[in-house]
This record gives C-alpha cells, structure tokens and sequence, in this order.
C-alpha cells in the first residue's frame, strides 16, 4: 500500500562470477560493492517464459497468483492467465493486465511473485513499463501499478517483525484522494487497522512516468534508498510521523509485481483494460550497488545468453557486508558483557517486554541481568542480540 493510505549480504566468488564474470567484472572495480566475495548471491531473470503455466516459471521460483483477497477492490477476481509473456518494443517482457467494468464481479486484477521468502537487505532492480492510459477503455481508474516486496502478514498490531518496501507504486488517475499522476515509494515498519495509524516513510513524484524506467532500490540494516533511472527519489530510515520507528525489513520477503484497482470509483462506462510490463528482475543479497552497476551487470548477462540465474540462498552470510549507516543510526557493535563483580542494581528496571520499544540508555531485567539498550530496539531480545548491553546479574 501506498505511504501515507491505507493497507493493505555471501555466496563463493565462484557462484558470484556470473554470465561469463558479468557480476564479478561489474563489483570488482570498486564503488559501494568492491568484492565479488561481499555478495550471498545474485538472481537475475529475463522472463522468456511461454505463460504463466510454464513449468520452467514456476522452477525458476515464480507463482502467478489465482487466490482471492487484497488488495483491492473487494470481490474481486485474481487471474493467473492474465500473467503473460509477449514481445513488447523488441523485447521479451512479463505482462500483467487487469481490467474493471466498474462493479466487483467484473474486476479482475493480476500479480505475481517469488513463492520464496529470502530477501531482504541488498540491492533490488527492475525494468517495468508503466501506462497512463488503459490499452481498451474508458480512462481514468484508480489502477495502482506497483513492484515491491513484503514479508508475512502482522501477527500483532505493529507487529515488530512486520516487513515492506514498496519500491513503486504508480497511480496514473490518482486514488486515497490524491490527484494523479502520483508516484510513490514506501518503507513500512507497521500498521494499526482500526483507527487507521501507519507507521512507515514515504516519497513522492507527482509527474508522469508512462514509459519504460529503470526502478532500484538498495537496503541495509539501516537506511532503504530509492531510485529512479539511477536518480535517488528517496533516502529512508525511520517513520515520518515520529522518527523513532526502524522502516528497513526485519524479515526475510517475497518479490511481487502486482496491478490492481484502488476502488471503482472513478470508473464511467464499458470495461476499461490495464497493462504493466517488466523487462527483467535483479537482487544481489547484501550488496550494496550503484545504478551504473546494476545497468552493467544486467546488460552483461544479455550479452552473455543467460536469460535466469539464482544462487541466493535463505540463509545468513558468512562475512558481514558493506553497511551504508545514516548519521541517525547507531554503529553496529558486538553485544558487551559486563565484567564479573558486584551485582547490578535491578530494583527500578522493568522485565523486557518483546512488543515495547526501547530508547538509547533504556534498562530492563531479562534472564536475572540488568540489561542496557545500545540504541532503538524493539522485538531483539537481549543476550541475544548486539541491542543491548550486559549490565550484569541481579
């Protein structure tokens, strides 16, 4: 969902130097990647599939969507043939195509999605087409066409754990009472249902990218950055409303291409049809890249045949990777252990709670020890974790 709207990093060098050394060739050179050795592996795909039914889809770790719910208009179908794979401006593309006669029944809507969660810091890049206007129709829809990437459903309300990065969401004819055309980029830490409270930053382009654009993102365990054709649109690492809430992912994510109605509001007469088309999809897990090595690693596998590639595995790295901190974010040090002595005073701590959040200098009890926040924190238990500080034992 839209920023301020309701709801909804290592591989072997081997496995790095990919397509004929494309990725080692483009990293090995310097910039924010400057070792083939700093990535847990690349994915990179071309989409030459037949349909979505294509067994060689479904193998490379991609599912259509057929089930119903959100988001989107309410009663609508979601529609896996309307995943296809034709030849757009010379290219093999993936399409999505959704349309609405203005009621529920007659709203169909697509998406689909990397049926794995493994992703989360790192860098993201697609090339997509976005569309002003529907292919068939009446114009003028709340159609919200977006790439992004998200983590389970909150088990809670702001769920700590909560995890989404909306790396664009493009609304043409506008929508949640926005004039359009507006794009937006969205970081989430959490939200509250009812009343509606958000808890994430957001950026916004209020001008038109109909058209083919190169869309990117990079995300370490501190800061999300967002750009467009190698222009950064965005630089988040907290909340907007308060500047306290962490919105970088704190769980492992699916990738998803998905376009659907906001609501049928706006919609006139006859059946209106929407398309968006991606080009090709490339992460490399826990490497920070440049737009200009993103553009070389994705041309180098063109050039190279290789129309898909994934060694990213769902497991953590073995050497810690390249961290870009934001002024705001505290360094990243091991977890202390007090030295054995006198015990710590742990009469005005209270017991840590998983939900609460903790400020820089909060104390608690937790496993008979006093314990200190190094910075933040919220959901990181202490003694497990480099949040907090061993202050010793009751």
């Amino acid at each position: 969902m839209s920023g301020k709207h309701q709801r909804r990093f290592v591989a072997s060098a081997a496995s790095a130097v990919l397509a004929g050394g494309v990725l080692a060739a483009v990293i090995g050179g310097g910039g924010a990647a400057n070792a083939a050795g700093n990535t847990c592996g690349v994915l990179f795909d071309d989409f030459s599939y037949s349909s979505a039914t294509d067994t060689k889809f479904t193998a490379n770790g991609w599912t259509a969507r057929g089930n119903a719910g959100g988001p989107g208009v309410p009663g609508a179908t979601w529609k896996a043939s309307n995943i296809t794979f034709p030849t757009v401006d010379g290219q093999k593309v993936a399409q999505l195509e959704s349309s609405t006669d203005g009621t529920s029944s007659g709203t169909v809507q697509s998406e689909f999605l990397t049926a794995e969660r493994k992703f989360k810091n790192g860098t993201y890049a697609a090339r997509i087409k976005f569309h002003d206007s529907p292919v068939s129709g009446t114009d003028g829809d709340h159609v919200n066409e977006t790439f992004f990437a998200i983590g389970p459903a909150q088990n809670q309300t702001f769920d700590p754990t909560y995890s989404e990065l909306d790396f664009s969401e493009y609304l043409p004819n506008g929508g949640w009472g926005e004039q359009g055309p507006i794009n937006y980029q969205t970081s989430w830490n959490g939200y509250q249902d009812d009343p509606w409270v958000a808890h994430n930053a957001h950026d916004q382009q209020r001008t038109s990218i109909d058209g083919w654009h190169d869309v990117m993102a990079t995300v370490t365990g501190s800061q999300v950055k967002y750009y467009i054709d190698g222009t950064l649109v965005g630089d988040q690492s907290y909340d907007d409303a308060t500047g306290t809430f962490p919105v970088w992912p704190r769980a492992n994510m699916s990738v998803n291409f998905n376009l659907w109605f906001i609501d049928t509001a706006a919609h006139t007469s006859g059946n209106s049809v929407y398309q968006e088309q991606v080009d090709w999809f490339f992460h490399s897990k826990d490497t920070e890249l440049t737009p200009a090595q993103v553009a070389g690693a994705t041309a180098g596998y063109r050039s190279a045949g290789k129309a898909f590639e994934d060694t990213v595995g769902t497991g953590p790295c073995s050497t810690t990777p390249p961290v870009t901190t934001p002024p705001t974010t505290p360094p990243v040090t091991p977890t202390t252990t007090a030295t054995p002595g006198n015990p710590a005073n742990c009469n005005q701590a209270a017991a840590w709670e998983w939900s609460k959040v903790y400020l820089e200098g909060s104390k608690v009890k937790h496993g008979n020890h006093l314990w200190q926040a190094n910075w933040w924190t919220q959901g990181s238990e202490p003694g497990l974790t480099a949040q907090w500080k061993d202050l010793g034992p009751c």
